[in-house]
């Protein structure tokens, strides 16, 4: 294996190479390394010395100075623990910080508003706000998107595994590019709440109802060249509101269906069908995102139309969700 994999433990590339060569003849004396490796004693004792107060390496007791190295995986976790012990130590020490700022700077209007520029910075701030995430994340998904769709949101995924809740609206154009129905439904098997909705008029991510950010544009290839980000403020409180109201008006995204339409691809899973069409999605953008013809889902809607007694498919999509159709258990309620 290559490279400096321990650096972000704070191993330098020269200590962890030294750290291997005694992975590979432990118990080995400071001449026998220093005969192998081509330092000197003197470099040695001083690498050992950083190594050890790492926890990467214990001193044997006895003549000659023998080192044994700790086990690479206990090893790492206890600098990963003690890494993050130093960033909540650093989180602390900003809010004692801003303890220290005058009062009347905490409300400056030029404070609450900030305005981001370049597509790399854009990105950056995002990453920045969503890592910062350390109670509750509301998102709006909307296209269009300035990196592939198709590609998971493993900060959010982080952040799901970090107790963090997460609430996401997804907008019905957004179902309708293929791969993104499965993508947000892992999501939702990792622990997001997540809806439907006709109405989403934007991109938005607000992190624990402190900040947010949003496109200054929601054209494309635009959107990703500029955004704001609104700190805690009455125009703040306008967004978390706006997404309450999308949130109560949306339909729960339906479940994972791989494995039943795997079974029965004739008869694909009526919650995640009727929650599809009841959100607003064509025949052939629920086909697609369910992986069955439209043949099949044409003669399925029909079918439970005349069950639920509707006239159209949007009123049996509604119908279907009141009879609890919809998918898996309740989100929670909204605070």
């Amino acid at each position: 294996m290559d490279g400096n994999v321990l650096s972000e433990v704070g191993v330098s590339a020269d200590d962890e190479r030294v750290y291997r060569d005694l992975l590979h003849q432990p118990r080995a004396t400071l001449s026998e390394l220093a005969a192998h490796t081509g330092r000197t004693t003197v470099s040695l004792r001083r690498t050992f010395s950083r190594l050890e107060e790492l926890g990467l390496v214990s001193r044997l007791a006895g003549r000659p100075v023998r080192f044994l190295p700790t086990r690479p995986d206990v090893a790492v976790a206890a600098l990963i623990s003690r890494r993050e012990e130093a960033l909540a130590k650093a989180r602390l020490g900003a809010l004692a910080l801003l303890a220290e700022v005058p009062s009347a700077e905490h409300r400056a209007p030029e404070e609450l508003v900030e305005l981001v520029q370049g597509r790399t910075a854009v990105a950056q701030r995002f990453t920045q706000l969503q890592q910062a995430a350390t109670d509750e994340l509301l998102v709006l998904d909307r296209p269009p998107y300035a990196q592939d769709p198709a590609e998971q949101n493993t900060g959010e995924l982080e952040r799901l595994e970090r107790g963090v809740r997460v609430r996401g609206i997804y907008a019905v154009s957004a179902l309708e590019i293929p791969g993104k129905l499965r993508l947000a439904q892992e999501a939702v098997a990792a622990g997001e709440e997540a809806r439907i909705s006709p109405d989403v008029p934007m991109k938005l991510a607000i992190v624990d109802r402190q900040s947010a950010i949003l496109p200054l544009t929601t054209e494309a290839p635009a959107i990703a060249d500029s955004a704001v980000i609104i700190h805690s403020s009455t125009l703040l409180d306008a967004l978390v509101a706006l997404f309450e109201i999308l949130w109560r008006s949306a339909l729960p995204l339906p479940a994972r269906s791989v494995e039943a339409i795997a079974a029965d691809p004739a008869n694909p899973p009526d919650p995640a069908l009727f929650t599809l069409l009841a959100a607003g999605l064509k025949d052939e953008a629920a086909a697609r995102q369910l992986g069955v013809s439209l043949r099949t889902v044409h003669r399925r809607v029909s079918e439970l139309m005349d069950e639920l007694g509707a006239r159209t498919r949007f009123q049996a999509g509604l119908l279907a969700a009141r009879r609890g159709w919809g998918a898996g258990p309740s989100p929670r309620p909204a605070p």
